[in-house]
């Protein structure tokens, strides 16, 4: 059969399963009206098996892994009929909550290509349809461009060769590995004085295809440089973040939560009132939010951080379409302790523009495709040193400003959550789309039973800022008066 092989970074997510964490990106489309298992089978085929890779199955060798055809492939077994499971006094929202987390702890047949959909046919006057896809499939850039293809008047993928062993490599399949990768045995040896405009340079070029290639020259500066002796003896020596009850070794069980969507409008004015971007804004809502629902369990987050590790795009968005994994890994301190939100967010603010022009999401790369060469233990005890040092993964994806239509129904709320690696039991997930932002979580059931609790609290921390934004005088007001 026709194979193509993995790359080293996609073979690093294949293997990265463990007893309490399934790299798994779960999502969630609420659609209204309701739509039938028939008409979404009928999509799937249409525009999803397009994508090769959806038709695939990833085969494990001594060497790595491949994508093999799929001889035996069977839509039915990949997009069916999931009725929703209520218990005595649940509602909707609580089943198919119980029924994403369930989901998100049940392994994929690692003998088919590694997705399925779930369709809750009837659910609040509507559908609900819950995708699970592996990660070595996609990242989540790839993944929302692939998702986006399937809405009705979506643009179908680029053509591509189906004779992949005849077909010719592409010279995009693991350039950035290469590029990061090569340089790092001898980078100690080059000259210290060679940076300054590399790094800039080279991190521009990422967001054009016409330097793509150009980028591997920005990158040998970048890496010459002190930034990124800096940035690596960061990494290696980062301190373990605060000890709280969100932090340690899960049971594998996992249980999700979402909010209802805040005004984008809103947020964007209360970071234009405060002089702090949007980013600013939410994520010192998130450090807000973790830190009252500690002190509700009794635990007291005063003085204390915790660390999350935050997904940093690294690929031109036009390629998105190529699937694969092409994100670094930028660690990003909440403060959890501070209490005062003007503090906090401005606290928030300084954290995030110290990290503008870091090297580190591109060593974070480097180091994921560095351990997918080796076998499966000496890559989970590298990857260890993500874990040990992060209480959580957090993702903040735009999405359309418009709602979507899906088989013809309005796709009228939709949310995601993002799989953590080593022992993290803590995914945020910021989500905006048609006008809102909501929140997502997932946790582990061991470390945080109930992450709705976390969810309920960032509402009232929004609304805190909004309160201070309310309260600023407005442009040409007289100060005086």
């Amino acid at each position: 059969m026709p194979s193509e092989r993995m790359s080293r970074v996609d073979t690093a997510w294949l293997r990265m399963d463990n007893d309490v964490n399934l790299m798994m990106i779960v999502g969630v489309w609420l659609l209204t009206p309701a739509i039938t298992l028939e008409a979404l089978r009928e999509r799937i085929a249409d525009k999803l098996l397009q994508y090769d890779r959806f038709r695939q199955k990833a085969v494990v060798d001594a060497m790595g892994a491949s994508w093999v055809d799929d001889e035996g492939f069977d839509i039915a077994r990949h997009v069916v009929a999931a009725p929703l499971q209520r218990e005595k006094g649940q509602g909707e929202r609580e089943a198919l909550q119980a029924m994403c987390g369930k989901l998100a702890g049940t392994p994929l047949d690692m003998r088919r290509p590694l997705w399925q959909f779930h369709l809750v046919e009837h659910y609040e006057g509507g559908s609900a349809l819950v995708a699970r896809i592996h990660h070595c499939i996609g990242d989540g850039i790839a993944l929302i461009s692939v998702m986006m293809s399937i809405t009705d008047g979506g643009a179908d993928p680029p053509r591509r060769r189906r004779n992949l062993a005849a077909a010719p490599k592409d010279p995009d399949t693991d350039w950035l590995s290469d590029a990061v990768l090569k340089p790092l045995t001898d980078m100690t040896v080059k000259a210290i004085g060679m940076y300054g405009s590399g790094i800039g340079k080279g991190m521009e070029a990422l967001a054009h295809p016409e330097g793509l290639h150009a980028l591997a020259g920005g990158m040998d500066i970048a890496r010459s440089g002190r930034q990124v002796l800096q940035d690596v003896a960061a990494l290696a020596l980062l301190a373990d973040d605060s000890p709280t009850r969100l932090k340690g070794k899960g049971n594998g069980r996992k249980v999700v939560a979402w909010g209802e969507p805040v005004p984008l409008d809103v947020v964007k004015a209360i970071g234009k009132g405060l002089n702090c971007t949007v980013n600013d804004v939410l994520l010192s809502c998130v450090a807000g939010a973790v830190g009252a629902y500690l002190r509700e369990q009794g635990e007291d987050p005063a003085g204390k951080e915790i660390r999350a590790m935050v997904p940093v795009n690294l690929r031109p968005l036009d390629k998105a379409w190529q699937l694969g994994n092409r994100f670094g890994l930028a660690p990003l301190v909440l403060p959890i302790g501070i209490d005062n939100p003007v503090e906090r967010v401005y606290d928030v603010h300084r954290r995030m523009a110290a990290m503008k022009g870091s090297y580190q999401p591109l060593l974070a790369f480097a180091v994921l495709a560095v351990s997918g060469l080796f076998i499966k233990p000496v890559q989970d005890a590298v990857l260890g040193m993500f874990s040990k040092k992060t209480t959580a993964v957090m993702t903040n994806v735009p999405g359309p400003g418009t709602p979507l239509q899906f088989c013809g129904s309005t796709l009228r709320q939709t949310m995601f959550w993002v799989p953590s690696s080593g022992d993290i039991g803590v995914g945020v997930s910021i989500l905006s789309y048609g006008g809102g932002v909501q929140f997502g979580l997932i946790t582990d059931e061991k470390l945080c039973p109930h992450p709705q609790q976390v969810i309920d609290r960032f509402e009232p921390e929004f609304e805190k800022l909004l309160l201070v934004a309310m309260m600023l005088p407005w442009a040409g007001e007289d100060l005086a008066a």
